[in-house]
Order: C-alpha cells, then sequence, then structure tokens
C-alpha cells in the first residue's frame, strides 16, 4: 500500500441483504483516498452513494467479509469522522456543543475535555469561521451555517478521513462554493482525505483532485475530471440531454437561419455569444453581420456597422428589428 493511502477498499461489494436475497449496489469496487486529496462521488440518482459512504464509514456491514484497509489510530472513530445528511434531533444544544462532540472517542469515562481538546474545538471553530455563532442554538443556524457546524464538528474529531454525503444540498450558490472551497482549503493545508458525495456538477470539476463516477453497471469509475470530461465518461454515465459537458453549455437551437461574426474577447465575449445563441442566433466567423465588442474605462459597448450599444439587451432588440 501506498504510504499516503489513508483509505482503500478491495473487491468491496456493498447493498442490503433481506433473508437470503441480496440487493447489490456497487460490486467488487477498488477504491483508495490519498492525504491531501479531495475526492468527489458522483451519479445518477438512487445508484448508492449515500449507502458507500456510510459502508466507508463503517456505519453498515458491507456484503463482502473485511474489505477495508484504514491507516493510523486503533479504531474507526479515530480513523473516519463522517458528516451524513440525516437530521439533527438535538437542535437545542449550541453550535460550540456539536462541535464538542467530535472530541468524545478520545475522552475517558469522566468525559472531561482537556487543553489539548480545547485547542482542537477552538481550530476547527476557526478554521470553519464560525467564531459567531458558537453560542447560537442549532434551530437558530440556517443550512449553510449548520453544514459548518457540521463540518467542524468533523474537524474536532480529527480524524485523516473526512466522507461528507451531499453536504452542499438546499444551500444557495455562495454557502456551495464556500462548502466546496473550504474542503478543498482543508485537504490541502492539514493533509485530510476527503471524499464528497455530491451533484454540484460543476463545483465537483473546479474543485476535486479525484472523481469517483459511479456507472450504471455497478462499478466506480475514477480519474481527475478533466480526464473524464474529455473521454465521455460523464456523457456515458449521466446521458445529458441538451447539455455539451465539453463546452460546459446547453446545446441552443439556431431557429433564426442568421449567423453572426462576433468579434472580441475575454468574459464579455463569452456573455455575448451566450446571448446571442440563446436567442437562435448561430455565430460564425465567416458571416457577413458582424458585431464588435469594445471595452473603453470599464465601460462595454457593442458595435453593429454604424450603431452602438451599451447593453446586450439593447443590442439583441436591435437585432431583432432586422
Amino acid at each position: 500500500m501506498e504510504t499516503n493511502i489513508l483509505l482503500s477498499a478491495k473487491e468491496l461489494t456493498i447493498g442490503y441483504q433481506n433473508d437470503s436475497v441480496k440487493n447489490i449496489l456497487f460490486e467488487k469496487l477498488d477504491v483508495s483516498l490519498k492525504a491531501g486529496e479531495l475526492a468527489c462521488f458522483m451519479g445518477p440518482n438512487g445508484v448508492g452513494k449515500s449507502t458507500l459512504i456510510r459502508t466507508l464509514a463503517g456505519l453498515q456491514i458491507p456484503l463482502t467479509p473485511n474489505p477495508l484497509s484504514l491507516r493510523r489510530g486503533v479504531g474507526i472513530p479515530t480513523k473516519i469522522s463522517v458528516v451524513l445528511t440525516d437530521r439533527i434531533s438535538a437542535v437545542n444544544m449550541t453550535v460550540e456543543e456539536l462541535v464538542t462532540y467530535g472530541r468524545y472517542p478520545y475522552l475517558d469515562w469522566n468525559i472531561k475535555l482537556s487543553k489539548a481538546d480545547s485547542e482542537i474545538i477552538a481550530k476547527a471553530i476557526e478554521f470553519t469561521r464560525i467564531q459567531h455563532l458558537v453560542y447560537k442554538k442549532l434551530y437558530e443556524l440556517s443550512d449553510g451555517q449548520l453544514q459548518m457546524a457540521m463540518i467542524a464538528r468533523a474537524l474536532a474529531q480529527d480524524t485523516p478521513v473526512i466522507l461528507l454525503d451531499e453536504p452542499t444540498a438546499h444551500l444557495d450558490l455562495n454557502n456551495r462554493v464556500e462548502i466546496m472551497n473550504l474542503l478543498r482549503r482543508l485537504s490541502r493545508t492539514e493533509g485530510k482525505a476527503i471524499l464528497v458525495a455530491t451533484h454540484e456538477l460543476d463545483l465537483a470539476l473546479q474543485t476535486a483532485d479525484v472523481v469517483w463516477l459511479a456507472t450504471r453497471d455497478k462499478k466506480i469509475l475514477t480519474g481527475i475530471p478533466e480526464d473524464l470530461v474529455l473521454n465521455g465518461s460523464f456523457d456515458t454515465v449521466f446521458q445529458f440531454k441538451g447539455f455539451d459537458l465539453k463546452t460546459g453549455k446547453v446545446s441552443h437551437e439556431t431557429f433564426r437561419n442568421i449567423s453572426i461574426n462576433l468579434i472580441g474577447e475575454g468574459h464579455q465575449y463569452l456573455w455575448t455569444k451566450n446571448a446571442l445563441e440563446r436567442c437562435g442566433y448561430e455565430i460564425l466567423q465567416k458571416s457577413d453581420l458582424s458585431i464588435a465588442i469594445h471595452e473603453k474605462e470599464n465601460q462595454i459597448s457593442w458595435a453593429i456597422q454604424d450603431q452602438s450599444f451599451t447593453s446586450i439587451r439593447e443590442l439583441l432588440k436591435a437585432l431583432s428589428k432586422d
């Protein structure tokens, strides 16, 4: 085993067994998590992502005996911390109390925190930037704040491996980005091996070091996100309808039968092209109709022959009148 592999599974089969009937979700998996690596686990709804997270965390018995290998520590609670989607029933506890639970695997029978425990709790709270929330009750938190508190609790557990099941579900864009960036920074600075089950395709492609891609034949493909995009693995698994992952764009119908030579660069060009294609125009370099994008003193303008416009909306109105 490589020295930087903190968790590995060989010939792992997971699922559920009722009497003599087995419902296999994944079979004969060979996967691993490395120190300093953020892995995003993706796949269609219902494929078994949550079940695999729970199995790797030791919360569910696999269908194959002893397939997991973990480095460091003497027990799973000191090796793996997990953040699940299960609702918290004790909502009257404070954020500080929730984070403190992360130290319980290390306490003896008198449940007394040491100075080192308190320092680890304080570090987890500081890392997740929730100092202003420590005395708030859990029922007073937004979904995003609660997720940060749960991650802080996992950090206080101080394990080399962290598993998270849909930590950004039901959050707004800012909170989703903040949490994914936090996990990425945590893997880099603390050397943790982090696995995140997620549906956030756009964020995973931009933040993950490696992607675990659940296939429909009960296997998992692994690779860096860019390779899995370019070799068509994402397209095969998700079977995108009207979305081109290689360009990151929704496919648009060129229903106007009008082509435009768009001249410009940078984000102004990309967003102008997006608006024109969304409205049914084809972007074609050889077209006789040209639109030039200009920027001067942070002011953007769009020019068609002798006409100039200060917004894309004005530009589209003028085009629709022709």
